[in-house]
Formats: C-alpha cells, structure tokens, sequence
C-alpha cells in the first residue's frame, strides 16, 4: 500500500468533487449527502465548511469570485462572502428524484455535470455543459451514474464514466465550441473490482480514476491499459484531484455511506480526505469563465 494518509479528519457521508485551486493553494470538494461544501487549506490543515440548502454534487471556483454549484435541482452562482445563491437554470423540473452528481470545468472554463436518480433504479440522468454567458446545453442522455470528467492535455478528448454501466467512454472533444463526438468505449473490464468514479488526467495525460467499491485508485494510459494500481485503506474511494504546490498529491475523496458497522470500524478512514505523494505531476485546473 502507498503512503496514504488522512489530511482532513471530517468523516464525510458522500465526499466526491475534489478540486485544487492554484491561486488559492486550496482543495474544495464536497459531501453530497451532508449538502456541504468544504475547503482545506494543506498549509493549515483548517478546514471551512459552508451549508448549503440541497444536496451538492459538485462545484468549481469562478474567475470573477465566489463559486458555480451542481445542485439537486440545478445550477447557480455562490457568493462565499454571504453565502447566497444566485440560480442560473433548474434543467430537469419534469424529475424531481434525480440530483447532480460529479462535474468540473473544462480547459477553456466551461463547467459540465451530470444527473442522476438519487435512488439509483433508473438511467435517468443526463450530462450538461454550461458556457461562460451562463447558457445550458444538454449533451447525454439515458445515464444512470455521471462520472469521471476529464479532458487530456491537448482538450482533445474527454472522459465520462457512467457508473451504473461500469464504463468509461472517450469522446471527441472541441477545444474551441465544447461540442462532442464519437463515443466509443475507453475501458469495460468486467472482472475488474470496483466501479470507475471520479477522475482527473495528470500532465502525461493518463488518466486515474477512483474505484468505488475498489479500494483503490487506477492509472489508465491514453489507450486504456491499466499502468498501475494505487491501493487504499477505505472501500469506496470517490473521485481525485492533483494539488500541492508542485501538483505532485493526489488528493482523494472517499465515502462512508452505505457501510455497515463493522465495515466501518475496520476502516477508521472511510469518508475523510486523503492525499499521497506521487512521482507525475497533474494539470492546474481552469476557474469557471462565466
């Protein structure tokens, strides 16, 4: 097992969405199911939550300040000064069960998020894109679980896991509009164990995705082989993110809910963050433009 270790003490229920702001020096992820979203300052180890009103599936700081959420029943604008919010679009009225899952900006600063069935029964979510004048714009349908975005170094393709179907696709990304093509299969391995969540690509462009149910973190190369396994002492990791002042730690969220007792006191770290050192350095991730 690599030298994992536990940087915030904070036994989320549902912590997914991790990402490093570079100005900052900052890691902000999020608990779904506590409706939190939270920073942590490495330098520090302070820790500073905000409450929110519904469940948070992800977030991304803006160039301008303050924050762009995923919520359960749609997208807007977070003030951190006062903490109010300021409602871009609700897309899905006609379905209510479902909330935001994982989401992140893409290179040129557009933010992108998924739907789902908060109860998991159906494949009812969808993937959406929205673009720095705040416009929405539907780009998948018929998802049960949205996972895994992530954009290679050159923006020329992305990726996007749909849990439920134990999938990552790649995609034909435009750098210069946003617009996707050609879905095909990145990786489908039905012995695998684990589910593929949350993902991040690192500067060599190979992608690490977390293995729910997996315990631990896989690094994929551009042609889908698996080049190493990153073993962890909690069951279901949740999503990734390259931080640090060198890139060089991989944050992890991970997940409590769902274990039962014994489970969890066999794994006294199961919904904090973790971090490890590692020898690849990640990309800085783009603010929202909008």
């Amino acid at each position: 097992m690599a030298q994992v270790r536990s940087v915030a003490d904070v036994h989320n229920t549902l912590g997914e969405g991790p990402v490093w702001d570079v100005r900052e020096q900052a890691l902000y992820w999020v608990d779904i199911k506590a409706q939190l979203l939270q920073r942590l300052i490495p330098q520090t180890g302070a820790v500073q939550r905000w409450q929110l009103p519904e469940q948070i599936g992800c977030a991304a700081l803006r160039e301008t300040g303050g924050a762009i959420l995923a919520l359960q029943s749609g997208f807007a604008l977070f003030d951190f000064t006062d903490a109010t919010l300021n409602w871009i679009a609700h897309p899905e009225p006609d379905r209510p069960d479902n909330r935001m899952n994982d989401g992140k900006c893409d290179r040129q600063g557009r933010f992108w998020a998924g739907t789902m069935d908060d109860a998991e029964r159906q494949s009812s979510g969808a993937l959406y894109r929205i673009d720095p004048d705040l416009s929405v714009h539907s780009m998948e349908t018929g998802i049960g679980i949205p996972n895994a975005l992530a954009w290679s170094p050159d923006s020329c393709t992305m990726y996007f896991a749909d849990t439920a179907a134990r999938t990552i696709y790649a995609y034909d990304h435009a750098p210069a509009t946003g617009a996707i093509v050609n879905r095909r299969v990145f990786t489908s391995p039905p012995d695998q164990a684990g589910n593929p969540d949350g993902a991040t690509v690192d500067a060599e462009g190979c992608l690490w995705c977390a293995q729910w149910d997996g315990w631990r973190v896989l690094r994929y190369t551009p042609d889908g082989t698996v080049e190493r396994a990153l073993d962890l002492p909690v069951q279901r990791p949740t999503s990734c993110a390259f931080g640090g002042p060198d890139l060089k730690t991989l944050f992890i969220t991970t997940a409590s809910v769902g274990l039962a007792p014994d489970a969890l006191a066999e794994q006294p770290l199961a919904g904090n963050l973790l971090a490890v050192d590692l020898d690849v350095a990640g990309l800085p991730e783009r603010r929202f433009a909008g």
